[in-house]
């Protein structure tokens, strides 16, 4: 296919504008994405809202598609708004450009992460309505601020609003990540995050001195107990049928402390970045840490930067009904699936968290994982072959 005939396809033209809105962090300005997105509704002759569970403080675009049961439980769509930032000087081709090359990739910060999904789903139901497709079920579109900030992310808010309440919400689609292979890739649950800061105190003192119960020493303990833990899970990885998130991650990010080389330090403070694996019982792995602090020789304060409560996993079995249709819906597709737990963190958590079974996916595969990364982009043909995947799952979900 010529690159004229993908200028020239409408859903590529749809992607591509919202791409080239840098909805970028830090401090960005909503109001392009919210237009684009009033447009978007409008097209589709979808009711739309803009709340603000923050105060006041950035959008929450909420489009409707109403049901022909609207007393169901109905069915999100979420995605979020925003885009990680970008080193421009890394890029072949401007960010925010949304170019188009003669093999049909688009680039752009987003294309992978995560406005692909929701333009896909804009696509998906453009579709359905036109072939005079109603659900049973409403449908909701939700897209959300600050997923990617690290600060309180607009849909953990939403979900704890009155209007959150309302909509009634059944079951939640979110992101997923591309596979590299021929394999779809469906999240059912995420791992535990904990941003944990140890501040170890200990004997100060002349560098020149063996000083009893120092800093450095307890460091270097609960460092080594650490690095073993963490490479009982590297070990554990060697099982070709293990993944990423079916392992607890334990990674050191940051090291603070002393005031000059001959002089032992009161204080040290070292930061870990831990995924807790599901199947681990988070209560007695926090225990064990505190153990490790006191056969250290105490005086180590734990400061959770970052505590997530433990999240149940989405069940993937018949007692689930929109799981049974979802996978239904895949298969009759003939496509290849991969059930996972997903490595990082998504807005997902925040409605399991309430009850609510959530399912990640993004239909992109053949494509190297490129979230995040310089130069990220999705073939024009994925992105279409996407809407059809959605075209299928949302109508199947929508009329459980």
């Amino acid at each position: 296919m010529s690159t004229t005939r993908w200028e020239n396809d409408e859903e590529i033209q749809i992607f591509r504008e919202y791409l080239r809105i840098p909805s970028v962090h830090p401090n960005i300005d909503y109001t392009a994405c919210v237009d684009f997105l009033k447009r978007q509704a409008s097209s589709l002759d979808l009711p739309v809202e803009v709340v603000y569970p923050q105060n006041g403080l950035n959008p929450v675009v909420v489009m409707k598609w109403l049901g022909k049961q609207p007393g169901l439980p109905s069915i999100l769509l979420n995605s979020h708004m925003d885009v990680v930032p970008v080193f421009p000087s890394k890029w072949t081709h401007k960010p925010f450009s949304a170019d188009l090359d003669n093999e049909g990739r688009i680039y752009a910060r987003g294309s992978q992460d995560m406005k692909c999904v929701g333009t896909q789903y804009l696509g998906a139901i453009r579709f359905l309505k036109a072939s005079g497709f109603q659900p049973k079920r409403t449908v909701y579109l939700t897209f959300v601020p600050d997923e990617e900030a690290g600060i309180i992310p607009g849909l953990k808010l939403l979900v704890q609003s009155e209007y959150f309440t309302k909509m009634n919400v059944g079951f939640s689609f979110d992101e997923g990540i591309a596979s590299e292979n021929e394999t779809f890739s469906v999240y059912y649950a995420e791992r535990t995050l904990w941003a944990l800061r140890f501040k170890i105190s200990g004997t100060a003192g002349h560098g020149s001195l063996l000083l009893e119960n120092t800093a450095g020493e307890k460091f270097n303990y609960i460092l080594n107990k650490m690095m073993e833990y963490r490479a009982s899970q590297v070990k554990r990885l060697e099982d070709p049928t293990i993944d990423i998130g079916d392992v607890t991650t334990v990674n050191v990010t940051q090291l603070k402390g002393g005031v000059q080389s001959n002089v032992v330090p009161p204080l040290l403070e070292v930061v870990f970045d831990i995924r807790v694996a599901i199947t681990v019982d988070v209560a007695a792995f926090e225990k064990q840490i505190r153990d490790w602090c006191e056969e250290a020789g105490g005086g180590i304060e734990l400061d959770f930067e970052w505590k997530e409560p433990y999240v149940a996993p989405t069940k993937i079995d018949p007692s689930n009904s929109y799981w049974v249709a979802f996978k239904q819906a895949l298969d009759e597709l003939g496509l290849k699936t991969r059930q996972r737990v997903f490595p990082g963190a998504t807005d997902s958590r925040y409605v399991r968290h309430v009850g609510i079974p959530a399912l990640g996916f993004s239909p992109i595969n053949n494509t190297p994982i490129l979230l995040h990364d310089h130069d990220e982009y999705l073939r024009a043909e994925t992105y279409l072959q996407g809407i059809e995947i959605y075209k299928k799952l949302i109508a199947a979900v929508a009329n459980v």
